[in-house]
């Protein structure tokens, strides 16, 4: 019984040190496929007009081009000459009107409601509205003043067409007929023959349409697959990575096998976290892999990879917490706060998993800040509770080895106390740097180089269990 406590509490112990301030890799982003449904969404006012954003994505070139002759091929997603091509696809998109708009129409007119899909690259945006106007109108939406002046025809968008690229930005226009309620854009794909951060969105001019819902979806695709533009250099990203760990066990093993005879329960347990972490960037990698080839997540690989990221990350903070109270150097047992270290992981792990979860498996389109607010704040408060309690733990073990003049020990204890603190100054820098990065960049004007946010706290991981491995490398009598 006691051998068994023993090893589960080694268990705890330097997997997290893979960890540490992992604990603030909660701002990775979260990771979308590029395929945006809508559910019977509503538009929401702005300015004078109506307006629901249907999605952007970093989309890179077409390496290759069709014609107009050929274009019919990019409407199937199994067809081979997608491959080297980058679109939006609108797949079955219908708008709904509400019955007391549809009544009063005109059963025959052809035209009773006009409802405009516009997509323009970011750098395009002041080309949407009144703003380029001499009179400097403030609007969306032709007004009757503006279209008297020539400026715009009544009732669409203003656009200002590039004259580098008369097509952009793009407008696509799908009208109710007579007293329908519904009308259906026709299956058709925007070829993207240029490199940028691109914007979807629907609008409407009528306020006779008002209570008009989306349904339906858009499918986004880049020369390689439907991997969203910014997300493309993680999955290259987690293939390294799994190599890096690769090459950590391998020389973790040959160290593990030539001193076998003085091995203690500690060794096994960062073999287990190396092992965990081979295996998280595997996960990950098959999981956009997947992604990149369908457009849809692997429901399976995915939370198999979103647990085990989230049992590593609680396992690494727990160990981390109990090497830091001396356990098995300065006391035998934890005593009284177990109990509680286990209640602080277990809390832990179901915050960090919904989060996870959420993140990964919801909707592509971004959910609601509030609710996303609600999952993040409890993982960033207990990430807070483990760093000081952690380092409140390290300093009574430290003043209790001075005093039994355990030299050895004390050594190490140092070493790790000094790398622990700077991975914690490395993270809070981080930190800074991301809400920087995201107050200067709010339209991802930048998303060529966003992946290097969420890849940053796996090589941080990555690169401190590389310490714990250096500190307790396997020796000739390692209990000293």
């Amino acid at each position: 019984m006691r051998e068994g406590l023993r090893f589960y509490n080694g268990e705890v112990l330097l997997g997290f040190m893979l960890g540490l301030l992992y604990l603030c890799d909660n701002s990775i982003v979260p990771i979308r496929a590029s395929i945006h449904e809508y559910q019977n969404e509503f538009f929401t006012p702005q300015l004078n007009a109506f307006l629901f954003h249907g999605g952007s994505e970093g989309i890179f070139a077409s390496k290759l081009h069709h014609d107009q002759d050929n274009q019919s091929s990019l409407l199937s997603p199994g067809n081979k000459p997608l491959e080297g091509k980058s679109f939006i696809r609108f797949d079955s998109v219908t708008f709904k009107r509400t019955d007391e708009s549809a009544k009063t129409q005109n059963e025959m007119q052809s035209k009773t409601g006009l409802i405009e899909a516009i997509i323009f690259e970011v750098k395009d945006t002041e080309r949407i509205g009144g703003n380029f106007l001499k009179s400097n109108s403030n609007v969306l939406c032709c007004n009757p003043k503006l279209a008297a002046d020539g400026s715009c025809n009544l009732g669409e968008v203003i656009i200002q067409k590039n004259d580098d690229n008369p097509e952009w930005p793009r407008r696509i226009q799908t009208f109710f007929a007579g007293k329908d309620r519904e009308a259906k854009m026709s299956t058709q794909s925007v070829e993207i023959n240029k490199t940028g951060m691109y914007y979807l969105y629907f609008m409407y001019c009528d306020p006779q349409l008002k209570g008009t819902t989306i349904t339906g979806r858009t499918v986004w695709r880049n020369p390689d697959g439907y991997l969203p533009g910014k997300m493309v250099p993680l999955m290259t990203f987690y293939g390294v990575m799994s190599l890096a760990y690769l090459v950590l066990g391998l020389g973790w093993f040959l160290r593990f096998v030539q001193f076998w005879k003085d091995i203690m329960q500690l060794h096994y347990h960062i073999s287990a976290v190396i092992a965990l972490g081979m295996c998280e960037m595997a996960l990950w990698y098959f999981d956009y892999s997947n992604l990149s080839a369908t457009g849809s997540r692997p429901v399976g690989i995915t939370v198999w990879a979103v647990t085990i990221t989230a049992v590593k990350k609680t396992l690494s903070r727990l160990l981390l917490l109990v090497v830091s109270m001396g356990y098995g150097v300065v006391r035998p047992t934890l005593g009284g706060v177990t109990s509680k270290v286990l209640i602080l992981g277990l809390v832990y792990f179901v915050a960090s998993e919904a989060l996870e979860l959420v993140e990964h498996l919801g909707n592509i389109n971004d959910f609601a800040g509030r609710t996303k607010l609600y999952l993040v704040l409890p993982v960033a408060f207990l990430d807070a509770w483990f760093i000081l309690w952690i380092f409140s733990s390290l300093s009574k073990t430290l003043e209790k080895l001075q005093m039994r003049r355990s030299i050895a020990k004390l050594e190490v204890y140092r070493k790790f106390t000094n790398a622990l603190a700077l991975f914690v100054l490395l993270s809070i820098a981080w930190i800074g740097y991301e809400l920087y990065f995201n107050a200067t960049d709010p339209i991802s004007e930048l998303w060529r180089i966003y992946w290097i946010i969420p890849a940053f706290w796996s090589l941080f991981a990555f690169s401190l269990l590389v310490v714990i491995c250096i500190l307790w490398a396997p020796s000739r009598n390692p209990t000293r």
